[in-house]
């Protein structure tokens, strides 16, 4: 019964009284607890059952009684934990204050890792401390003396609610064991199934103790879906971790022209997402229905609310499909062009009038300015880096070239190998497969400097080179409203500062049923005419590059191609396998953030859609470049790095390779964190796995690796050079390539998108009129020769297009406060083990010293793509930043 005595007023004994018929009578303990609470919560001290279950062996049987009494020791716990933000002031919260008086919050239970258990050892923890959303929460044990070390726990909540479990610790006579859950459980009424933590400590499976194997299974069981009674749409509080291809990006049930075909497979092959289980569409079985509510990913997948109002990447997309309308219906004309530059700049001096019941302040604080409460709100974007460092630094073609090495899309640039240029594609498809970019061009800009051969074998030229990638396209994306394509190639001349110097651009659009191929050069120019059509040919190759980084170096090699590690991780990695905890802080979040781009960024009609110019051929493009050059063996960067010509092996360099163009800052500065990442990785690897041995035995592994290459990414599962996991090598490689693109690639190329793309007209994201050269008209060419400004500014995005993207970009470039940086802090198992903490402080010396080297070179003016008057730093692989757009800042995981 209630030790009512200690109750802190006659109005909660008042309320106890009343309900004390609805609870069975409690045994006392002799351990009373004081709570500390902060809320209007009931502050009792009550005495409960700790309860130990015997076997026979222990208590009568057969009219035998055991003699020696088993001893026991008293262990307390300490649970912290999280609610959901305002689920306090849901319907239950009555009811949980109930399980509150009746200290029956959760219920725990010790599993023992020493012998398999005779004795169930549990209790009820309950709240002594709450102050939303944090919470608190006690308990005590008796304990067996032989029960041996703790090597899991189990708990149910009794709360009508979820609940985030951070973690429990108990003080054992030996020393305290810590067990960091991080994890929802839900309520008992909706799952009753008790869930497993296991502690901090490592376990190969084959170094598993005994008594945990059984569960070790289980847990794995329950993710890979095996224990699913139900059939249909996963719920919110599942844990089910299975693939779908992407099927579910159109919606042909509600307009049959956002029908799009389905991404994975022969046709159109593609990494695998997180399955849902939702209906297939009526009109189209092959597609999944997209009706209301949140994509499903698992619990622990989603982005935390304990926070509250904190920015999360969860947060961000939600508010894009409310913005955008609101938006578009204070533009006088949507998809009109500016009509002059200063427009373009008023975006940043004057802003956009919103009407102040639109309600977008507090889902853009950063770019929606309130003037006071009788006048409207303005959108007006902050200036980016790069116009304020530099108003006009965009015009330039040294900055051009500039930003293919320090820029937002490091990754396209690659050595020219072989003279001429020539397309691979059919040219009875597509025609004449030779490149216009003859030899007496180039040396026209180079000033004779060097011969073809020379150029080659001083590997002095690079490119850009979309041609072959893109020509498929024209014609299709050509159809499209208020949008237009060519294939493009972008020749640079390496000068011997290390600076590039764009010397061509070739425009090329395929033969279709009305005429024969097209294909011009454009060369900077020495006069007004060949400068303008120099600029709007500059124009076009820019675009193209925007849209590749976006859905290519961004979207695919990071986000999409992630999530199969994801998922075969959850589903063959036991939460206590070592490997498991070194790359789980590189997946938080990232399947979460990927269900929602598929709702409202690159689904039918979405942002990519809308404002790029693959218009509905967006993830089409997508699949097509998966298909023809995605390669696990060439993520890495080094890899990467020689497999575009940029560098070559090299023992005596450092980082063991050689860069081709010495100034490069993304490879600079990216080789010193990969080799920070593999030195950590190496050092973890060796520590678990001394023997290769135990490589190719831990079946897990092997299990994990194999689903990855065969069912996630298993449009490539016949590939030659997928590596296989037989020697530490193998697995140090593994790892520190998807460590490296969860963290040093996804940063490289995301948290950049403001300062570069946020004035647009330096990363236009569409093109919308053609070259005034191509089959012009009479009026073509008379607009073209008075007002080449206005013919600039309609082939630009319309300004709906462009102040959609500049939203956008800015959400997505924005750290959110809680940002885990790589480095800052080890997980709590690594902490756990004296090595691998020693291994983790050597890591984070190695990355603050990265931080000093970029300090150091961002002030060297002989380094020209990063220093110098009006340059932008290169900062984007600095590991740490402050909370918002700051252009620096590597996180573990892909979360926004």
């Amino acid at each position: 019964m209630f030790c009512r005595e200690s109750l802190s007023s006659l109005q909660t004994l008042s309320v106890a009284k009343s309900l004390s018929s609805l609870f069975p009578k409690q045994s006392a303990l002799t351990n009373p607890i004081s709570t500390g609470r902060r809320n209007n919560l009931p502050r009792p001290n009550l005495r409960r059952r700790c309860k130990v279950t015997a076997s026979r062996s222990n208590v009568e049987q057969e009219g035998n009684i055991v003699k020696e009494p088993i001893q026991k020791i008293k262990v307390k716990g300490y649970i912290t934990a999280q609610e959901e933000f305002l689920e306090g002031i849901t319907w239950s919260r009555g009811l949980d204050d109930i399980a509150d008086i009746r200290g029956r919050s959760l219920l725990v239970e010790l599993i023992s890792a020493k012998t398999d258990q005779r004795i169930t050892v549990e209790d009820y923890a309950q709240r002594v401390w709450a102050e939303a959303p944090d919470e608190k929460y006690e308990c005590e044990f008796e304990m067996p003396e032989d029960f041996g070390p703790v090597g899991a726990i189990k708990v149910q909540n009794q709360y009508h609610r979820q609940l985030f479990l951070q973690g429990m610790e108990l003080e054992l006579p030996g020393g305290s064991v810590t067990f960091t859950c991080e994890s929802w459980v839900a309520p008992k009424n909706v799952d009753p199934t008790k869930r497993i933590f296991f502690s901090n400590q490592s376990y190969l499976p084959s170094e598993t103790p005994e008594p945990l194997k059984k569960y070790r299974k289980e847990e794995l069981e329950t993710l890979q879906g095996k224990n699913r009674e139900q059939v249909g749409e996963f719920t919110k509080f599942e844990r089910i971790y299975d693939y779908d291809v992407y099927n579910d990006v159109g919606d042909p049930d509600n307009d049959p022209e956002l029908a799009r075909p389905v991404i994975g497979g022969l046709t159109h092959p593609y990494p695998r997402r997180c399955k849902t289980g939702r209906k297939p569409c009526e009109t189209d079985p092959s597609s999944e229905q997209r009706y209301g509510g949140e994509f499903y990913v698992p619990r622990d997948e989603e982005f935390s609310t304990a926070k509250g109002t904190s920015f999360t990447g969860k947060a961000v997309l939600a508010a894009l499909p409310s913005v955008f309308p609101q938006i578009e219906s204070v533009l006088l004309d949507p998809q009109s062009p500016f009509p002059h530059f200063k427009a373009i700049q008023n975006l940043f001096e004057e802003g956009i009038q919103l009407p102040k019941d639109a309600g977008l302040l507090p889902l853009l604080p950063r770019i929606i300015k309130a003037l006071g409460e009788a006048q409207d709100d303005i959108l007006q974007f902050e200036a980016p880096v790069l116009i304020n460092r530099d108003r006009f630094s965009w015009l330039r073609d040294d900055e051009f070239a500039r930003q293919t090495l320090a820029g937002l899309n490091p990754y396209s640039i690659q050595l020219v190998e072989e003279w001429p240029l020539k397309s691979k594609l059919d040219p009875a498809i597509y025609g004449d497969p030779t490149s216009l970019i003859t030899w007496e061009i180039v040396e026209k800009e180079v000033k004779g400097n060097m011969t073809v051969d020379e150029a080659l074998k001083n590997k002095r030229l690079f490119v850009l080179d979309y041609h072959d990638l893109l020509l498929p396209y024209v014609n299709k994306v050509r159809e499209l409203d208020n949008t237009t394509l060519y294939a493009s190639r972008t020749l640079f001349f390496l000068s011997d500062d290390s600076t590039l110097r764009p010397v061509a651009i070739e425009l090329t659009c395929p033969p279709n049923i009305n005429k024969s191929q097209w294909k011009q050069v454009f060369t900077p120019g020495y006069d007004a005419t060949s400068c303008w059509l120099w600029n709007l040919a500059k124009t076009h190759a820019i675009s193209h590059d925007a849209g590749y980084h976006q859905l290519i170096s961004h979207w695919l090699r990071t986000h999409c191609c992630t999530e199969p590690y994801i998922i075969a991780a959850n589903r063959q990695l036991s939460a206590m396998h070592p490997i498991y905890r070194l790359l789980h802080p590189h997946f938080r979040y990232t399947m979460e953030i990927n269900a929602r781009a598929r709702q409202s960024l690159v689904n039918a009609g979405g942002i990519i859609e809308t404002c790029f110019w693959p218009g509905k051929y967006s993830l089409e493009l997508s699949s097509a470049v998966y298909g023809k050059l995605w390669r696990f063996d060439k993520e890495g960067l080094p890899a990467d790095l020689i497999g575009r010509g940029l560098a070559e092996e090299d023992e005596t360099a450092e980082h063991g390779l050689r860069l081709r163009i010495p100034d490069y800052p993304f490879a600079n500065d990216g080789l010193i964190l990969w080799d920070a990442l593999k030195e950590w990785v190496t050092d973890y690897v060796k520590h678990y796995y001394p023997d290769d041995k135990l490589i190719t035995s831990d079946e897990e592994l092997q299990e994990w690796w194999k689903e990855v290459r065969t069912i996630g990414h298993g449009d490539k599962k016949d590939e030659p050079w997928w590596p296989v996991l037989k020697t530490q090598d193998d697995l140090i490689g593994v790892v520190t390539t998807i460590a490296w693109v969860t963290s040093g690639h996804h940063a490289a190329v995301n948290f950049g998108q403001y300062g570069y793309g946020g004035y647009f007209p330096n990363r236009p994201t569409t093109t919308r009129r053609r070259m005034p050269t191509e089959d012009p008209t009479d009026e073509d060419l008379k607009e073209f020769y008075e007002s080449p400004e206005k013919v600039l500014l309609k082939t630009y995005p319309s300004q709906k297009q462009a102040t959609l993207v500049m939203v956008t970009l800015d959400l997505l470039s924005t750290h959110s406060p809680d940002e885990e940086y790589i480095g800052e802090q080890p997980e709590a198992s690594w902490a756990n083990d004296p090595v691998i903490n020693a291994a983790f402080e050597k890591f984070k010396g190695k990355l603050q010293y990265l931080e000093g080297v970029i300090d150091e070179r961002n002030v060297n003016v002989t380094l020209k793509n990063r220093a110098g008057a009006g340059v932008v730093k290169y900062e984007l692989l600095k590991p740490l930043s402050d909370h918002g757009v700051t252009g620096m800042g590597v996180p573990y995981s892909i979360s926004i």
